[in-house]
């Protein structure tokens, strides 16, 4: 076991890759666990409201990325700063990425519908972080041999197509795919291949005048979402916390008598 993880994680560099996946699993976690505890009104944590404003843990997020993520940078990838700024910065992906629906939506959506997009973007991330640590390289340039690597021209042909899918898949509303893509070509072949999904910028302009395209993509995505929605939502809820119910409309005041 100790040679296996020397020889496939000290000697390439991959700790502070696979620290930083670690921190940043467990942030998220251990952050969601407080969240949800303080919206329950259980424990002792509760929100940090200095002069009545609420501070948010993006912001110390923000904070340990920006320290973090220089230290990385300046540290190399052997040695004990590195791993020790590695954790920094997978500690404030985590806390920033929990509220990336916040960030995105720039509104507090922590528990409603909208919050879920953060749980999803910490899948992702996740998922993309380990085939990183499994040997995927960007674009698939671990595949090339060293002769077409000396090759230039071979090698900017390779990036150059492998990012037209990532493109097209990408402007066909297909995010998670075009990012696994980058790793992995093939799931960005398959992207770019495949019907847009509906309202997509893909969809708006080339399948503006094709009836039979656009009918069979509304019809796709339908069943897809039919089939994924519900299990897709009880992963989610179990992971992040079920958001709050859509706040009922008052009732229109009478009006008053004359």
């Amino acid at each position: 076991m100790g040679s296996w993880f020397h020889q496939n994680f000290v000697e390439p560099g991959k700790v502070p890759m696979l620290l930083a996946l670690v921190a940043f699993v467990l942030t998220f976690g251990i952050t969601r666990m407080i969240t949800r505890l303080i919206r329950a009104g259980k424990g002792p944590f509760r929100n940090i409201r200095p002069g009545g404003m609420h501070i948010h843990h993006v912001v110390p997020g923000v904070i340990l990325m920006v320290v973090g993520g220089f230290g990385a940078v300046g540290s190399g990838r052997h040695g004990v700063g590195a791993a020790v700024w590695a954790v920094i910065f997978g500690m404030g992906s985590g806390l920033v990425l929990d509220e990336f629906a916040l960030v995105l939506h720039l509104d507090d959506v922590y528990w409603t519908e909208q919050g879920r997009r953060s749980v999803e973007v910490v899948i992702l991330a996740a998922a993309l972080a380990l085939l990183v640590l499994s040997g995927f390289s960007p674009l698939d340039v671990d595949s090339l041999s060293p002769e077409e690597r000396q090759d230039r021209l071979s090698l900017l042909v390779s990036l150059g197509i492998s990012l037209v899918f990532v493109l097209i898949t990408l402007l066909k509303g297909k995010l998670p795919m075009a990012l696994v893509g980058v790793l992995v070509p093939p799931v960005a072949i398959i992207g770019a291949l495949r019907l847009a999904r509906p309202g997509s910028l893909w969809a708006r302009r080339f399948y503006r005048r094709r009836h039979r395209a656009r009918a069979r993509m509304t019809l796709r995505a339908y069943h897809r979402d039919r089939r994924w929605s519900a299990p897709r939502r009880r992963v989610q809820d179990w992971i992040g916390g079920a958001p709050d119910d859509e706040p009922k409309r008052p009732a229109t005041p009478a009006p008053p008598p004359h």
